[in-house]
Formats: C-alpha cells, sequence, structure tokens
C-alpha cells in the first residue's frame, strides 16, 4: 500500500538479515512448514538473503532477476536444475528502489522510481558490474506509490505503471494514477488507462491478451472498505475511478461530488479490504492440474492499516471458459500470517519453464519455488 508507512519494516528488519552474506543458506523449514498449499503442492527457497525481493523475471538461459525494495539488483542462476539458485549475484547497486524487472533478447530492463534502464547482454556479464543504457528517464520521482512493476506486452511494448502520490487526492498531473506503454527504446511513450490508483502488478491473458491489473485501494475509510481490485482492460483510454470511485462503488468522501460512478470501469473482481493485492500472474504452465490453466494468481503483501491484519497470502481467481469473467476468489497459499505476527509478505509471482511458480518475499528476504507433484 503506502510506501511511507511501508518502510519501518525494512528499516526494523533484524541485523541478521540486514548484514547477511549474499549467498544461498540452508532451508529454514520451520517456517515453510507454516504455508498450507492445496494437496500435491509443496514449496521451497529457491534462494535466501535477497533483500528486499520485489519483481523477479527470468532470463531465455533459466537466470531469475530481482528487483528489490533497497538500492540492488540480483541474478539467481540455476545453473544444475536442481530448484534452488546456486549464488545471489548482486548484478547492479546504489539505484532508487529498483522495483521492476523485464528481459527481452537479453537485455535485463530495470525500473527505478524515475527512470527505466537497460542492462545489454546481462547473462554473459552478472558478475561484471555492467553498465546500463538509461531507456526512460521521464518518470516522476515522487516516492509515495512510486514503486515501478513493468512488463513487456504481446504488442512488444514495455508497460510502466505510475501510482498517484497520495493517498486520494486530484493529481498534480496527468501522468499521475495511470498505466503507460513504450517501445523498447523508450520512445513511443503512450498512456493506456487512467484512474488506477496504484498498480504493483498486471499480465495478459492467455486466452484474448487482454490487460489485467492489480489496483489498492484508498486508506482511512475504516478496516472493511475499500477492496482492492483485480481489473481487466481489453482496450486502450479505459478509466478506472480514481480519485473519484474505489472498487467500483465506494465513493471519496470528498472528490466524488458531481460524479457517477457508472461512469469508470468496474472491478472485474473485487479482492479483500487492503489486502495490498500485487503481482498477478495468470498460470499458463502443465505442471500444476489443468483446473489451474489460465487462471490468476494473486500474492496479497497484507495490510498494514487495519485493526486485524489481512493478506499476507497468495489467492487465486478462477475465470470462466471465456477468461473475461471472473467466477470466484479463494486462497491458494496462506501462512505467512501467524496470529497477528507476520513473518513473510508475498510480492511477485514468476512461472519457471518447468512450469513451477515462484514467489518473492521482501519480508523475509527470499524467493520461494511452489511445485506440484500430485
Amino acid at each position: 500500500m503506502r510506501f511511507r508507512r511501508f518502510l519501518p519494516t525494512i528499516l526494523l528488519a533484524p541485523l541478521s538479515l540486514a548484514f547477511a552474506p549474499e549467498r544461498p543458506t540452508a532451508p529454514a523449514d520451520a517456517n515453510l512448514s507454516k504455508i498450507k498449499l492445496p494437496p500435491g503442492f509443496t514449496i521451497s527457497y529457491f534462494a535466501q538473503n535477497v533483500s528486499g525481493a520485489r519483481e523477479i523475471a527470468v532470463g531465455p538461459d533459466g537466470t531469475v532477476y530481482a528487483g528489490s525494495v533497497g538500492n540492488k539488483v540480483y541474478a539467481l542462476p540455476d545453473r544444475n536444475h536442481d530448484g534452488r539458485a546456486d549464488e545471489v549475484i548482486t548484478i547492479a547497486t546504489g539505484l532508487n528502489s529498483p522495483n521492476g524487472v523485464a528481459v527481452r533478447n537479453g537485455a535485463l530492463y530495470v525500473a527505478e522510481i524515475n527512470r527505466v534502464l537497460r542492462y545489454d547482454n546481462i547473462a554473459k556479464q552478472l558478475k561484471a558490474s555492467p553498465k546500463p543504457v538509461v531507456v526512460y528517464s521521464k518518470l516522476p520521482d515522487k516516492e509515495w506509490h512510486g514503486y515501478r512493476y513493468i512488463a513487456f506486452g504481446p504488442d512488444g511494448k514495455l508497460y510502466v505503471p505510475v501510482g498517484a502520490p497520495c493517498n486520494s487526492c486530484l493529481p498534480e498531473a496527468p501522468i499521475f494514477a495511470t498505466i503507460n506503454r513504450m517501445n523498447p527504446d523508450g520512445s513511443g511513450f503512450q498512456t493506456i488507462a487512467k484512474g488506477v490508483r496504484n498498480t504493483v502488478g498486471f499480465d495478459w491473458s492467455p486466452v484474448d491478451k487482454a490487460l489485467w491489473f492489480t489496483d489498492n485501494g484508498r486508506d482511512q475509510l475504516g478496516d472493511d472498505k475499500p477492496s482492492d481490485e483485480l481489473n481487466r482492460a481489453p482496450t486502450a483510454g479505459l478509466n478506472f475511478g480514481f480519485p473519484y470511485f474505489f472498487a467500483g462503488d465506494v465513493p471519496d468522501p470528498e472528490l466524488s461530488k458531481g460524479k457517477v460512478a457508472d461512469s469508470f470501469v468496474k472491478p472485474a473482481q473485487k479482492l479483500g479490504p487492503h489486502v495490498a493485492a500485487l503481482g498477478m500472474k495468470f498460470y499458463t504452465g502443465k505442471q500444476f492440474p489443468a483446473k489451474y490453466r489460465n487462471q490468476i494468481f494473486i500474492p496479497e503483501h497484507g495490510s498494514w492499516n487495519r485493526s486485524q491484519k489481512i493478506g499476507y497470502r497468495i489467492s487465486l481467481v478462477t475465470l470462466d471458459a471465456s477468461g473475461k469473467k471472473a467466477t470466484g476468489y479463494t486462497t491458494f497459499a496462506q501462512g505467512w500470517l501467524q496470529g497477528q505476527t507476520p513473518w513473510g509478505r508475498p510480492v511477485c509471482l514468476l512461472q519457471l519453464p518447468d512450469g513451477s511458480l515462484l514467489v518473492s518475499d521482501d519480508q523475509n528476504d527470499a524467493v520461494y519455488r511452489i511445485s506440484y507433484k500430485g
């Protein structure tokens, strides 16, 4: 949710994590045993000591890359394909909250708060402190909702959101509360969705290529409203309601006057209130049972502004055969929240070529691997 309220969690991390060496350690099964999954599924550590792990992406050679809430970007190679990273390599440091990572044509794209960088031929220079090319440098430098999640769409363009610089307000410039896209070289910047308070996760339907994205609802309206949102954007130019309405029908107490809720796109699925839904993914692999194919997994980072915490889990949104309508919203994996004490916060998902699913965690400084063996 809000950047400023999340920051203390990072600063107050145990010293053993803050100064841990950047190399894999033996799995800590005491925590993983708390995670509850459907029968046949298992969870293990793919990598540990990945400080503040956020968005994750995979290269053509199978190397996984991780952005962070700090100032580093990591490479997590699994050369022997045993489902666990061989080492944690810091490939870049000194960056401005490099949350977002994406891979295209052997190049690693990294999204800082205010710009997008590109590291060419990255797989061959993981330990060479590669120098980046600046792809785009005109993003706002506001820290509030400043984490950038990036991905290449079916159209070959790089998609970059810009969150609202506030809890709820009339943004000072049109760029705020939007989803945008650009050519891989940074040209052709175009806004394709408006009224999006803060999306830190999106993907495209394998059925019809429509864009789907999570959106975090505003704070300070109580424990139970508004819900976070899962939205569908089949075309460019749609408006999803911020700052006038949240979750489709919850008006802003001040800014909604004179506005009509039906003027804006309604959520495809309402999620839990304040769960902080983030890096969603369609599952397209063959390792999981067939009922999960083309369905949506959503990491819920967890609530900070609720008297009873919720989230800290991975949810599943099921769709009908057309891939356009949500038919259910259930919990797939949970256990990062024990009572009212979280030991981890799921952030982003990544499907590996073998069909297993990686999950990043910026509190436990880890990347997990969820697999199915039946």
